[in-house]
């Protein structure tokens, strides 16, 4: 039986870190704000990949059996993992995320 694989819901980690630089050259605590959120998001991203890679080829008894709906569940379930521990402290990858952010800024200013 093959198994639905679906892509990771969102931006990539690249597109996050980019998007959400601060371009005035003074960080303000606003300009702080975006970018630990930014870091958060791409730490979220990087254990959403990580989460699903555990999913990976496990059939379930549970309440979707081996149906493809398994694959859309996993999906979310992966993702809110994901937000949670990012938002928790994650792993650690956010922090050094948000200092390169933060030195990158103030090196532009």
């Amino acid at each position: 039986m093959d198994v639905l694989s679906l892509a990771a819901p969102g931006p990539k980690p690249l597109d996050l870190v980019t998007a959400n630089q601060v371009s005035t050259g003074s960080l303000n605590a606003s300009g702080k704000a975006q970018a630990k959120a930014a870091a958060q998001d791409f730490e979220a991203v990087f254990l959403n990949s990580m989460f699903q890679q555990m999913f990976t080829k496990t059939d379930g008894d549970g309440p979707f059996g081996g149906s493809g709906a398994t694959g859309v569940w996993r999906s979310m379930l992966t993702d809110q993992y994901a937000r949670s521990f990012a938002k928790a402290g994650g792993v650690g990858i956010a922090d050094q995320v948000y200092r390169t952010l933060i030195a990158q800024q103030e090196a532009g200013s």
